[in-house]
């Protein structure tokens, strides 16, 4: 299987799971009371699964080399957090397609910036007419699901 099929196979899974994050930990958060609370056991999930991930692959020494590393780094630490703690408290005040649907606009949007850019160190891929119309037609697309 070529890598880039794999890859967008990985992806469109983990695409798929973030509707099912917000649907769960958005339910999780009305049943107990508190989105930040539901917040923290989902953190507290996600660090069991990558320390078993981590473990699993052999690749704990790795953790030697991060304070090593640039502090805005870590910032995906709390981009991660405000997107957590935010959709479990909007999802159900908004629904989740309408909270996901903003999500993926916000991500195509900064996608196409990061990458116009090379931020962060990302292959750079310029914003041509191609691309923009192509992040428009989705957008109209997600727009249009949500419509009906």
């Amino acid at each position: 299987m070529p890598d880039a099929f794999r890859y967008a196979l990985i992806m469109l899974a983990a695409g798929i799971g973030i509707p099912l994050l917000a649907a769960l930990n958005a339910q999780l958060g009305a049943r107990i009371g508190s989105p930040p609370a539901a917040g923290v056991v989902l953190f507290c999930v996600a660090l069991a699964g990558a320390v078993a991930v981590m473990l699993a692959t052999g690749s704990a020494g790795a953790l030697a080399k991060v304070p090593a590393q640039p502090k805005h780094l870590m910032l995906g630490g709390l981009f991660v957090c405000f997107y957590v703690t935010s959709v479990t408290f909007v999802a159900p005040r908004f629904g989740v397609g309408n909270a996901v649907f903003f999500v993926l606009l916000g991500q195509m949007i900064s996608a196409a910036i990061i990458d116009q850019f090379g931020l962060f160190g990302a292959m750079v891929r310029p914003l041509g007419a191609a691309r923009v119309a192509g992040l428009c037609c989705m957008g109209l697309g997600l727009w249009l699901i949500q419509r009906g």
